[in-house]
């Protein structure tokens, strides 16, 4: 009896398995077709930095393409970090990290504006007991955030322009 409990569970298993088969994603990489031509950074290097760099490895996987659309590219980023809570002695608690970044697409051939947006999100991180902790968290969470806002790039990309 068993056994057949089993048999007829992986039957149904593998039913609802094959049924993912055919899975194709909404929004794929493989269709953005740029070149960045030229870019410029504003505000906090690093940030625009990473930013331009996950942009960059975009662009460039799509190497294989006779002929990509070339693209100037502006990056403006900002960083502010502000205390969330305190204890009863005024101790900060936690630290809220807000990052924002502008970035503007032109097409190089047109000099048409392809995308101009902003992007906002933040994320918040408690202070340790060790300073080195408390600077890793913080800087774990800029780059949470950082990759986050890139997705919310990407998206807005395959949606808008490509």
């Amino acid at each position: 009896m068993i056994k057949k409990y089993y048999l007829i569970l992986s039957l149904i298993l593998v039913f609802f398995l094959n049924q993912c088969s055919g899975y194709k994603p909404i929004f794929k990489t493989e269709n953005l077709d740029f070149k960045i031509n030229s870019y410029s950074m504003e505000g906090e290097k690093l940030i625009s930095k990473s930013i331009y760099s996950k942009l960059n490895l975009l662009s460039k996987s799509s190497k294989n393409k006779k002929n990509p659309r070339k693209i100037d590219l502006l990056i403006s980023s900002s960083k502010s970090k502000t205390p969330l809570s305190k204890d009863g002695t005024g101790k900060i608690l936690s630290y809220r990290i807000t990052i924002n970044i502008q970035i503007s697409m032109n097409d190089n051939l047109t000099n048409k504006n392809l995308i101009n947006k902003n992007f906002t999100n933040s994320l918040t991180y408690k202070i340790q007991k060790r300073y080195s902790d408390t600077i890793k968290a913080e800087k774990q969470t800029v780059n949470n955030l950082i990759e986050k806002i890139y997705e919310n790039m990407v998206i807005t990309l395959t949606q808008n322009i490509f």
